[in-house]
């Protein structure tokens, strides 16, 4: 059994030969790797991403990378292709091969016929003397000193060198094509995320969510437009026109001052600059400014018009957080 000291010390140095691996590939992303780019960009099909082992796995998550960012790919299991899958691959595709060696069975005998069909091949190579490497159009040497594992045989700074390389692949393309955050969430349309990205206040926005009070209503007229709407406030209008803002702080706080409020108005008591937002502004946005301004209501408006009341429990129940 290891003590506390021990585990700490191995966790510490499994950390740092990976960074040290991944630091390695900051000199070795020369001109091959604009020419990967280039070639990706312009190619007229797919990304095929193939992987064999742990390498596999890696491609996998490389793929779903690609795919969020807007660069559709698929993946491809070396020893499936040729057994039958062959045939995912079309022309225009680009394929990236992942292996740390470079030379297992599977590998050398996928190469010659993917290269047969006319596809144009990049490697991310464990080894640049490989079979892999030499026989791709392009090489990217993601290969390590050591792994992480204590005996040098479990794939796993060599994995995470490649997951980075995968990375800066991604990252390069949606550069390339100007990817926004409008185009990310197209592809992330559920989830936390998705919503974060797309969801506005006008989605969620209730005809009911509109309490309302004239400047001339009594203070017994706005606790039960408080209490029918159920939103913890109402705004209070006049031709129309946003005068302010009554929460039940503001009630709260009218009775602990002691003040007779048999012949108050809602003018009396109202907040005349209350927090409005836009009802196209993204809900996570209108939860940032709620956090900021440690409220829990925000007076919506369309133009220059009064159109609702959104409450923090509307936001929280959308899941954006």
């Amino acid at each position: 059994m290891k003590s506390s000291a021990e585990i700490k010390k191995i966790a510490k140095e499994t950390i740092l030969l990976e960074v040290d691996a991944i630091s390695k590939l900051l000199n070795r992303i020369e001109d091959d790797f604009v020419n990967v780019i280039n070639l990706i960009l312009n190619a007229k099909g797919r990304l095929i991403v193939v992987g064999i082992g742990k390498s596999a796995n890696i491609a996998n998550k490389m793929v779903a990378t690609f795919n969020s960012t807007g660069q559709p790919a698929i993946f491809v299991h070396a020893a499936d292709a040729i057994h039958g899958d062959l045939g995912n691959i079309q022309n225009g595709d680009v394929v990236i091969c992942i292996s740390k060696s470079g030379n297992t069975p599977e590998i050398t005998a996928l190469l010659p016929l993917i290269k047969n069909m006319g596809n144009s091949i990049i490697a991310l190579a464990g080894n640049m003397n490989s079979f892999l490497a030499k026989e791709s159009d392009f090489a990217l040497d993601v290969s390590v000193e050591k792994e992480a594992c204590p005996n040098n045989l479990a794939p796993t700074s060599s994995t995470t060198a490649q997951l980075v390389m995968g990375d800066a692949i991604a990252v390069s393309l949606l550069a390339c094509k100007d990817f926004t955050d409008k185009d990310f969430a197209r592809f992330h349309p559920g989830g936390t995320l998705g919503k974060r990205l797309y969801l506005k206040i006008s989605d969620i926005l209730s005809e009911e969510n509109n309490p309302t009070v004239k400047v001339e209503a009594s203070i017994n007229e706005v606790i039960i437009e408080i209490s029918n709407k159920r939103l913890g406030a109402t705004a209070v209008i006049d031709n129309d026109e946003l005068k302010g803002i009554i929460t039940d702080g503001d009630l709260r706080r009218m009775l602990e001052n002691g003040a007779s409020f048999t012949d108050l108005k809602a003018n009396d008591i109202m907040n005349e600059y209350p927090k409005t937002i836009s009802n196209d502004t993204l809900v996570y946005d209108a939860l940032q400014l709620m956090e900021a301004s440690n409220i829990s209501q925000l007076i919506v408006m369309d133009s220059s018009k009064y159109v609702g009341i959104v409450h923090l429990h509307d936001i929280l129940k959308e899941g954006v957080v």
